[in-house]
């Protein structure tokens, strides 16, 4: 008798063929059958006019500090996704000296925008470095299955300490680095991830350790990988990165490349275009470079006191410099600071979530209770009623409330004609998800039920069957995770059981279940009926079962 038993369900298979409608059994944590009679099961579920598919995989994810305290990867099981690969960007908290942890968690803090006082109370330091991070993982249990970059930041700080973020290496640092990252795959590392991203600014404004590689050492620790013959390489690619360049550190790496963010921005329309036609081009000539790319609107909600959006904005460094709340605070109110702010954003130099579009920018959530009325208007609107400059409004308001007024803007992303050029492009990764970080801001840990409930059931931009591809048997392939992303006999049961006609994410909720009390953003799932992880039902219709106790999840060392 099997354990579970999904009768009379659509069966999407993952590999993009045509759904059918059958029974699905699992056993010993593995599929055991599929078909019109597949036995009894001790658990049978009436799944008529429901899907079933593969477990969705978030290749685009930041869990590497908050799974050390919380295994279950929250939100994202309850969303469908049973494998996530975390350490994107560079941005990993292994390998770390407990010398470096405090600056580490800062960097954090900054550049993806997690809570200082979470971190330093959640984080459990039981290892110092990449293998010991993995084998403690392990221990402990996970959720969902875990996929671990080693990351350049983290890298490049280990070995060059306070120095990472202000120079180049030397020949004996990259040497000493490329060990590491040979230790690390030797472990078990999912790849190498890196970032030359102008937006990644770590504690105090300085760059992201990465960004200060030169060829050489982006070159060495690349073919670091290579040399091991399996792997992926990662990189966030800024505005002077050019794809030729990526082309060949993933040429003569010999491995696969995952290049993000493949967004549409409206400032730069053609963009993201010409990088994916680029990147067609190489995979013509041999190099497997992809497009990491997003099927939901980058939004994010903020407060003044953690103002991410404005962050990349030269004239914004008076602000991350200031030294306690009060210097902020005179800093915000400070004319001549305005006045560089508003000729900063005018000019766009630096400009990659807030672009001046103020009409895009709403009172989300007042800070004050008199102030209800502001709700769900325009920042735009607002100024021109009281007639303000736009940055004059938003700073007077966000200081009379405190700081607290939430703010809401969509900046990228959001034109429905040209996202859905670049998600029916079926080479591009559809992932972005970014669980475990800018939970204050965010939540996108839904991606997939977006994708699913948006983009098929809605606008028919992809069918049920390619969609279910994209997010399972695509990624699951690059990656190399052979025994999942796609329904078959004795691979994992990794299942997603869910209702065709009502599947997506519902509203943003605030919680303030962080440790330290910190507060994230969290969507509830719609239309989802099951989840199962290894064989173990870690969701239903209800939401998570028992999130806390649940870890059915592997860390996933074995892939080519």
């Amino acid at each position: 008798m099997h354990d579970v038993v999904i009768r009379g369900a659509t069966i999407i298979d993952g590999t993009g063929d045509r759904s059918f409608v059958g029974d699905l059994a699992i056993s010993g944590g593995v599929i055991a059958a599929m078909g019109a009679d597949v036995g009894p099961g001790r658990q049978e579920i009436d799944a008529q006019g429901l899907a079933v598919m593969p477990g969705i995989i978030d290749a685009h994810t930041h869990y590497d500090a908050q799974v050390t305290w919380d295994p279950f990867c929250d939100p994202s099981p309850a969303h469908g996704v049973t494998s996530v690969v975390t350490g994107n960007c560079g941005f990993t908290i292994a390998p770390t000296m407990p010398e470096h942890r405090e600056q580490m968690m800062r960097h954090l803090m900054r550049v993806e925008g997690m809570s200082l006082e979470a971190l330093q109370e959640g984080i459990r330091w039981d290892f110092q470095s990449y293998p010991e991070y993995l084998d403690m993982l392990e221990r402990q249990g996970v959720g969902p299955n875990l996929a671990v970059y080693i990351g350049h930041s983290a890298l490049r700080t280990y070995v060059m300490g306070a120095e990472a973020s202000d120079r180049a290496a030397t020949e004996e640092e990259i040497a000493a680095m490329r060990a590491i990252v040979t230790e690390a795959m030797a472990a078990g590392a999912v790849g190498f991830s890196t970032s030359t991203h102008e937006q990644h600014v770590g504690d105090g404004g300085v760059p992201m350790p990465s960004r200060l590689a030169d060829e050489r050492e982006m070159r060495a620790l690349m073919n670091a990988v290579g040399e091991t013959g399996r792997g992926m390489l990662m990189l966030v690619k800024g505005s002077e990165t050019g794809v030729p360049y990526l082309e060949s550190l993933a040429a003569q790496a010999g491995r696969p490349m995952l290049v993000s963010a493949m967004r549409h921005h409206p400032s730069k329309p053609d963009q993201v275009f010409n990088d994916l036609r680029q990147m067609r081009a190489a995979r013509e000539r041999g190099a497997r470079l992809y497009g990491q790319c997003s099927c939901m609107p980058m939004s994010m909600d903020f407060t003044l006191g953690n103002p991410y959006p404005f962050e990349a904005y030269g004239e914004w460094a008076p602000a991350i410099r200031a030294q306690d709340d009060a210097d902020y605070r005179r800093v915000l109110a400070d004319p001549v600071f305005r006045a560089a702010m508003k000729r900063d954003i005018e000019t766009g130099v630096g400009a990659r979530i807030f672009r001046g579009d103020w009409s895009k920018m709403i009172v989300a959530e007042a800070g004050l209770p008199e102030n209800r009325h502001l709700e769900e208007r325009s920042v735009g609107e607002l100024a021109a009623e009281a007639d303000q400059h736009p940055f004059d409004y938003f700073l007077d308001l966000g200081l009379a409330e405190d700081l607290r007024t939430n703010f809401a803007t969509e900046f990228s992303n959001y034109d429905v004609e040209a996202v859905g050029r670049i998600l029916a492009d079926p080479e591009n990764q559809i992932s972005l998800g970014d669980g475990g970080a800018h939970l204050s801001f965010l939540c996108e840990a839904g991606f997939g039920l977006h994708l699913l409930g948006r983009w098929v059931r809605e606008l028919g931009v992809l069918t049920l069957e390619e969609a279910a591809r994209r997010l399972t048997s695509q990624p699951a392939n690059l990656f190399g995770f052979v025994d999942r992303g796609t329904l078959r006999t004795g691979h994992a049961a990794d299942i997603l059981l869910f209702d065709p006609a009502t599947v997506g994410i519902g509203v943003k909720r605030r919680l303030f279940d962080m440790p330290a009390g910190a507060s994230r953003l969290r969507t509830d799932p719609l239309g989802v009926h099951g989840v199962w992880i290894n064989g173990v039902q870690v969701a239903d219709a209800a939401g998570s079962i028992d999130a806390g106790a649940v870890r059915p999840g592997r860390v996933l060392r074995a892939y080519h």
